[in-house]
């Protein structure tokens, strides 16, 4: 009976995930940048290296977060270079959050 309960209870929470965070390298994304203080934000070039990606494939899951308003972009020119700086928006710091609650709650803890 225990099981039967723990299961439900299991199944529900999953509906709690979020579908757009729970993709590995957005999750990894989300991590990073929920890591930083309110309004630190971080490289593209540095996140490319930590979560070791491609341009492209960091491009494209950043574009998904962002279109969601998970995460802010801001582009600027620093010593004639272009420079891409991104930080995690409220909406996407409450989303991660509620994604990792339910993560514990699924595996118990």
């Amino acid at each position: 009976m225990r099981w039967i309960v723990r299961s439900y209870t299991v199944g529900n929470v999953m509906k709690e995930l979020d579908q757009l965070i729970h993709q590995p390298v957005r999750l990894r994304i989300m991590a990073v940048l929920t890591a930083l203080e309110k309004d630190d934000r971080v490289d593209f070039v540095h996140l490319r290296e930590i979560l070791d990606v491609t341009n492209g494939n960091l491009g494209s899951h950043l574009q998904k977060l962002e279109d969601n308003e998970y995460i802010k972009v801001e582009k600027k020119f620093v010593a004639k270079k272009p420079k891409t700086l991104l930080r995690v928006t409220n909406t996407g710091r409450s989303a991660y959050e509620a994604h990792i609650k339910a993560l514990h709650e699924i595996i118990g803890i």
